[in-house]
């Protein structure tokens, strides 16, 4: 039986292929574009050079979509190997410099002599949605962040009064900028007609809001250069704030239906403080099975919350925190941590415990974020819910 191994270097227009046979020579090497024509031709010229071909790529999704799709449909073992692993295995390559043909070789190589790399597998469609909507929630945020910010600047320059008392991060507060700016415009309404105003819009506590904007509108008189300009900017950030704040609710319940589809939604969601999002950011994080890692231990490492040790000559015992995990992974396990500590009291005592031990904060916070791992490991193992006492088991 004929070996062959082929490592794709993918881009976003083009790929770069290459295939060694076992003892490294090069059978084949061709660029190809991302589309499926050429593709199927590449899989049919791999293909006919050996009787068993495995492939790596150095893209999980993106521009890699296309290539890895149709290998897992054609049955054919597909590996990933990031893209900071082939620049490091790079530099114990001849020759110096970088193109994606020898960037191909090294892939193909790579996935020849190590045995440790993921393998891809048919995608669950649930899965691959909580991948996309997690994502897309992740942009609406971030673009959140930003406006508030900018709102924020705005209001100060001509309004700082009223932007140091209102919480611009909730969705009540966001609405007096949509419409009154400046503080002579509150003065003018009256409390009365601001409050009507108001919860004519269906602000919660409409009475308290109004009250507060125009406390803050006695204490100012003066009117500041380039305020109607910016009175008409602001309103325009009000408003587009309002709509990503809808949009985030909506993703929100989109996550929610589809999670819940998810063959291990009661087991997850039973695990104190693991919330909808962080669970679906998990699944997005993990490809939806963790039982591909094999252990709780390598879900831990990939997840950033195993200390590696950093031993040499005398010195043992010495650990560090991880350089190579999933940092959106790490993210969940750690701020579910948190939320644990706050509201669990078994965990709030581990935490303290640690933090009598000498570990600092966020130390403290990984040490319980790692036996957590282990106790959601056991919870998908045994697919069962959690308990805060578990289950006795008899002996026969």
């Amino acid at each position: 039986m004929t070996s062959i191994w082929a490592g794709i270097d993918a881009g976003k227009t083009h790929h770069h292929c290459v295939a060694i046979d076992e003892s490294g020579r090069r059978l084949l090497s061709r660029r190809v574009a991302n589309d499926e024509p050429e593709l199927l031709e590449l899989l049919t010229a791999v293909l006919a050079l050996g009787d068993e071909v495995t492939w790596d790529i150095d893209l999980a999704d993106g521009g890699a979509a296309l290539a890895i799709t149709l290998l897992v449909n054609h049955a054919q073992a597909v590996h990933y190997i990031s893209g900071r692993a082939i620049h490091r295995a790079s530099e114990s390559y001849r020759r110096e410099g970088k193109t994606d043909a020898k960037d191909a070789a090294v892939i193909a190589d790579q996935v020849r002599v190590r045995r440790d790399l993921h393998p891809f597998r048919a995608g669950d469609e649930t899965v691959t949605d909580l991948k996309i909507l997690p994502g897309r929630r992740m942009g609406l945020v971030a673009d959140r962040t930003r406006t508030v910010n900018r709102l924020r600047a705005q209001l100060t320059g001509i309004f700082p009064g009223l932007e140091r008392v209102l919480d611009l991060t909730n969705t009540g507060p966001l609405v007096p900028p949509t419409g009154y700016q400046t503080p002579a415009a509150p003065r003018r309404t009256g409390k009365k007609g601001l409050e009507t105003w108001l919860r004519n819009r269906k602000v919660l506590r409409a009475d308290r809001l109004a009250g507060t904007a125009l406390e803050a509108a006695g204490r100012q008189h003066t009117s500041l250069p380039g305020e109607k300009l910016t009175a008409q900017m602001m309103h325009t950030l009000a408003a587009g704030l309002l709509a990503l704040n809808q949009q985030v609710t909506e993703v929100d319940k989109a996550i929610e239906a589809r999670f819940r589809e998810h063959r291990d939604f009661e087991v997850i969601t039973s695990m104190p403080g693991l919330g909808i999002i962080l669970c679906a950011e998990s699944l997005a994080a993990t490809g939806g099975d963790m039982s591909v890692f094999g252990t709780a231990d390598r879900l831990a490492g990939f997840g950033g919350v195993a200390p590696v040790p950093r031993d040499s000559g005398k010195i043992s015992g010495n650990l560090r925190r991880p350089r190579r995990y999933n940092r959106r992974l790490q993210r969940v396990f750690y701020i579910s941590a948190l939320f644990s500590i706050r509201h669990r009291e078994d965990s709030r005592r581990f935490y303290e415990r640690k933090r009598a031990e000498g570990k600092r904060h966020i130390q403290a916070v990984l040490a319980l974020a790692r036996r957590r791992v282990n106790v959601l490991w056991a919870l998908l193992r045994d697919g069962r819910c959690y308990e805060l006492t578990p289950p006795t088991v008899l002996a026969a």
